[in-house]
């Protein structure tokens, strides 16, 4: 693998003469890859049915002749003015029904099969257009699905469309009422007609009801991603590319992949960190210009694994963002540490956002590698000297790919539908509780792999960690029972079955593993549940009854861990404390070799390499192995 750096450009923002400059100043800094097009509709086709292909036919010329590979985008983010003429009831609603009006970008609802339709058409032409031009090398669909909170819709196409869906699942109305237990408060419906979307009940809805809405709008988004993939794979043969975000869980993200070749994501370190963060304010304080030292590396693992091996960053900050409640400016070096460190994940391309600053629209405070007037920001030197480091590390054959880790997490997007339906206690989140258990792993100096739920082989991993998971899936469960490293599920895994109804046995449900969840409490963040060996539960614990091994009790005396073999349960939700503790532990029976890593230390194996990340001093070292 030869990763490459590139950027994210707007000939349309800029004069045609001052394109050529930027490409050779692209190239002279050491950039390969540049992205276009993802916001040009209005440009590319100004009146329905005409075209002016003509100064996206010259960008492209003149960037592929300056030698940058490019990365050409379908513009079905941003429908142009006159599609909402054409199509008013095209619009997504809100939970409260009202339609989200045009004027920014994502306005469209992935139910509505006009707009389908027309984006399939856009990109059909621009692939006749350009699927063959030699200096295309990629392609990405539309942009930043679930951005801004566009996943789910209310509006009347995704009630139709919803309805249709459940037909198709169900069969008969007497099969949905049985399997959403609709007997409950005479919920029961006589025909699918009868049936809207969960929204404005008097209270909460059925979670069977709002569970199937969430699987049915996660497929709406592969849906949409599908019908412009397959478009495209009829003119080019070029990797195709979607740019997933950080923290978003409203749609699958590994079912909507399985139509590309590549996952990227965009990542922004600071936005996120004020944005998206569950730590506290003095943690944000302590890192403000240098992000979580975690959650950009959990994404790399995340969109590693829903591509299948190859991944990108499309977007990386490069200086002050604009959109998230504070936006300082990333101290020196962090800018060459975040390239390093998604390359030490494996990331094949990053590609900063965005070339130069606009000087309009909503985006003004949004620094680029170039300010407004050309001159270079304080990103590109860094971007600059990651390029040259990149070169000299490659120029002796060496081996940065990415292997297998000896610890793994699965992650499930339905679980996280699941616990935002039926959180139980205020704060019950189980992206964050996943992500607890990454970190301490990250924490104990070990890389992670993130696997799917559909995975059934966890190969020689020596640990393989399962929390939170909604509801087991046949190939998990194969896979566990010919898995000679070790497992840890819990808390709440396996607590439901795929219809929302409790297991007739009571979970956890692990194979020839006695133990019984009879009860579950949420804690209050002011009454923490003391653990015998230090630290506590905190958020979830569980009441458990088994005949196997505690191998750690609660202060109550009743069982925090339970353990058969190579199968551990947890029954609650370990602080800090706990949590490094515990997990330590259990990677020394798993005989997985740790270190324990101080503040924002971590480390990172890649090929011959590991590459020593250090958030606090902005230093990343890469060192052969």
């Amino acid at each position: 693998m030869t990763p490459k750096l590139g950027v994210c450009y707007y000939p349309e923002h800029w004069p045609e003469t001052q394109w050529a400059q930027d490409a050779r100043q692209m190239r002279e800094l050491g950039l390969s890859w540049v992205r276009i097009g993802e916001f040009a509709w209005s440009r590319i086709e100004p009146r329905p049915g005409v075209f002016d292909w003509n100064w996206l036919d010259r960008a492209v010329d003149v960037l592929g002749k300056a030698g940058l590979s490019i990365v050409l985008s379908t513009p079905t983010a941003t429908p142009p003015r006159w599609m909402i003429d054409k199509y008013p009831d095209m619009l997504a609603a809100g939970a409260d029904g009202q339609p989200r009006g045009f004027g920014s970008r994502r306005h469209y609802c992935f139910s509505h099969a006009p707009y389908r339709q027309e984006s399939v058409r856009i990109a059909r032409l621009m692939g006749e257009r350009y699927g063959q031009n030699p200096h295309i090398k990629a392609w990405q669909i539309d942009n930043e699905y679930g951005c801004h909170d566009t996943v789910l819709s209310y509006s009347a196409a995704a009630c139709a469309a919803f309805r249709l869906w459940l037909e198709e699942k169900y069969g008969s109305i007497e099969a949905l009422n049985t399997a959403w237990g609709n007997v409950f408060w005479s919920m029961e419906y006589q025909n699918f007609e009868q049936l809207d979307l969960p929204n404005q009940t008097v209270t909460e809805p059925n979670p069977a009801h709002v569970m199937d809405f969430r699987r049915f709008s996660s497929d709406q988004v592969a849906r949409f991603n599908r019908a412009q993939s397959m478009a495209l794979r009829k003119t080019t043969d070029l990797p195709l590319i979607h740019n997933y975000m950080g923290r978003i869980t409203e749609f699958d993200h590994f079912k909507t992949g399985q139509d590309l070749d590549i996952a990227s994501w965009d990542s922004y370190p600071l936005g996120f960190l004020e944005d998206r963060s569950d730590q506290g304010e003095d943690f944000k304080h302590r890192y403000m210009r240098c992000g979580d030292p975690d959650f950009q590396a959990f994404h790399h693992d995340l969109y590693r694994a829903v591509g299948r091996g190859r991944w990108w960053v499309m977007e990386q900050q490069p200086g002050p963002v604009n959109w998230a409640p504070y936006n300082p400016a990333p101290t020196g070096g962090m800018v060459r540490l975040w390239t390093w460190e998604a390359i030490a994940h494996g990331a094949e391309v990053v590609s900063y956002f965005r070339w130069r600053q606009a000087p309009f629209g909503q985006e003004q405070m949004h620094s680029g590698l170039q300010r407004p007037d050309g001159s270079w920001a304080e990103g590109a030197q860094q971007a600059s000297e990651a390029a040259k480091e990149i070169t000299a590390l490659l120029q002796n054959g060496a081996d940065i790919s990415p292997r297998p880790s000896a610890a793994a997490i699965i992650f499930d997007y339905a679980s996280a539908w699941a616990w935002e339906t039926q959180p139980q206690g205020a704060g019950f989140d189980y992206f964050r509780l996943i992500y607890d258990v990454y970190r301490g792993l990250r924490r104990l100096g070990l890389s992670v792999d993130i696997l799917p739920p559909d995975t059934d082989d966890f190969g020689d991993r020596k640990l393989v960690c399962i929390p939170g998971l909604f509801a087991w899936t046949p190939a998990l469960q194969r896979a566990i029972s010919t898995f000679k490293g070790h497992i840890l599920a819990g808390p709440r895994t396996g607590s439901k079955t795929q219809e929302f109804k409790t297991p007739p046995a009571l979970p956890p449900g692990l194979q020839n593993f006695s133990c019984k969840i009879t009860a579950a409490e949420t804690l209050r963040p002011s009454a923490p549940l003391g653990l015998e060996k230090g630290g506590a539960f905190h958020i979830w614990r569980e009441w458990a009854e088994t005949s196997e091994e505690v191998t750690e009790t609660c202060a109550d005396g009743r069982p925090a861990l339970i353990s058969k073999g190579n199968i551990n349960y947890l029954t609650g939700w370990p602080d800090d404390e706990a949590m490094r503790r515990m997990l330590a532990a259990i990677c020394t029976v798993a005989k997985l070799s740790t270190s324990v890593m101080k503040g924002g230390e971590r480390l990172r194996d890649f090929g011959d390499f590991q590459a020593r990340i250090n958030y606090d001093t902005r230093d990343v070292q890469i060192i052969k192995r």
